[in-house]
C-alpha cells in the first residue's frame, strides 16, 4: 500500500516531462517550416528580386539625375518636380486614372450582371459560361488588333454601319481608335477583363452565395432584395479584389494605348517611352521618373490587394 503513492507521483511529475519533448518537437517543427518554405521559394524570389528590385532600383537612380554615361553625377529631385508642373504630365496622369478607373467599373458591373443571366440561364448554362469566358486567356495585344480590324474607320463596324446605310461613307464612320476619349482602349480592356472578375462572381454565385439567397427566398425577400441585400454584399469582397489587380493592370498598361491611343495626351508609361527613346539623352530623368511613379502606385494596390485578401481569408 505504501508504494501505490509514490508511483502516482513517480507518474505526475514524469507526465509533463514525457510531453515536454513533443510540444517541443512541434514547436521546433512550426519554428522550421517557414525556413524550409523560404528556402524552397529562394531560388524564384531571388530572380523577382533581382530583376524587379534591381531596375527599380536602377530607374529611381536616374529619375534623380545621375547619368553617368552623360556626365551627371549629382543626385536632386530635379526630374519629380519639372513633373509637378509640367502640363502634359498632368494630361495624361488625368486620362490614364480616367481610362483605369472607368474600365475597371464598367468590367466590374458588366461581369456581375453576365455572371447573374448565366447563373440564371436553365438550359445551356455550360455553353454560356464557355462563350462568357472565351477570351480569357487570349492577350491584351491580340485584342488591341482586333479592336484595330474592328473599330477604325476602314474598319468591320465601320463598313458594315455604311452598308446599312447608317453613314454615307466608311470615311464618315466616328473615329474610335485614337481619339480623345480613348473608346477603343476602354473598350479591349472592357472586352478583356469582364471575363476574369466574371470568373470570380461565378465561383461566388454558385458558393457561399447560394445558401444565403436561398433563406433570403425562405424569408420572403424579393429578387431585388436578395441581391441588394444578399447577392451584392457577399460578392463585393472578392470583386473589389479583383478590380484592385484590373486597376493596377490598366493603370500601367503600355501596349495597347500605344497601338490604340491618340499621340497626345498619351498616357503615362506611353509617355515615359516616348521621353526615354528621346534623342535628347537629358530627358531620361524625367522617362525614369514617370516610370518610378507609376510602378509605386501599382506597387501600392498590388499591397491594398493583399491586405485586403488576407482580411478575407481571416473573415472566413
Amino acid at each position: 500500500m505504501s508504494t501505490s503513492p509514490s508511483l502516482a507521483e513517480d507518474q505526475s511529475v514524469r507526465e509533463p516531462e514525457s510531453r515536454t519533448p513533443a510540444r517541443a518537437r512541434r514547436w521546433n517543427g512550426a519554428l522550421r517550416e517557414p525556413v524550409r518554405i523560404a528556402l524552397l521559394l529562394s531560388p524564384a524570389l531571388l530572380v523577382v528580386v533581382v530583376l524587379y528590385g534591381g531596375g527599380v532600383a536602377l530607374a529611381f537612380s536616374q529619375s534623380l539625375g545621375y547619368l553617368p554615361f552623360i556626365g551627371q553625377r549629382e543626385v536632386s529631385l530635379g526630374a519629380y518636380q519639372r513633373l509637378i508642373g509640367d502640363q502634359a504630365f498632368q494630361a495624361s496622369l488625368w486620362l490614364t486614372l480616367r481610362l483605369a478607373i472607368t474600365s475597371t467599373v464598367v468590367s466590374a458591373v458588366l461581369a456581375i450582371a453576365g455572371g447573374m443571366l448565366i447563373r440564371g440561364t436553365r438550359r445551356g448554362q455550360r455553353l454560356s459560361t464557355f462563350l462568357f469566358q472565351f477570351n480569357l486567356p487570349m492577350p491584351h495585344l491580340v485584342g488591341a488588333a482586333a479592336m484595330l480590324l474592328l473599330l477604325s474607320q476602314s474598319g468591320l463596324v465601320s463598313r458594315l454601319a455604311f452598308s446599312l446605310g447608317i453613314v454615307d461613307s466608311a470615311s464618315a464612320f466616328p473615329a474610335l481608335n485614337n481619339d480623345r476619349l480613348g473608346v477603343a482602349i476602354m473598350a479591349e480592356y472592357i472586352w478583356k477583363e469582364v471575363p476574369f472578375i466574371g470568373v470570380v462572381v461565378l465561383a461566388a454565385l454558385r458558393g457561399e452565395v447560394q445558401p444565403y439567397e436561398e433563406a433570403a427566398q425562405v424569408l420572403g425577400a424579393t429578387a431585388w432584395q436578395r441581391f441588394r441585400y444578399v447577392i451584392l454584399p457577399l460578392l463585393m469582397p472578392g470583386v473589389l479584389s479583383t478590380c484592385i489587380i484590373v486597376f493596377a493592370f490598366t493603370f500601367g498598361s503600355f501596349e495597347v494605348p500605344y497601338l490604340l491611343g491618340q499621340p497626345f495626351p498619351a498616357v503615362l508609361p506611353v509617355l515615359a517611352y516616348r521621353q526615354y527613346t528621346d534623342v535628347d539623352l537629358a530627358s531620361r530623368a524625367e522617362a525614369m521618373a514617370i516610370s518610378f511613379v507609376v510602378a509605386l502606385l501599382v506597387s501600392v494596390m498590388v499591397l491594398v490587394y493583399l491586405r485586403l485578401s488576407s482580411k478575407q481569408r481571416r473573415e472566413r
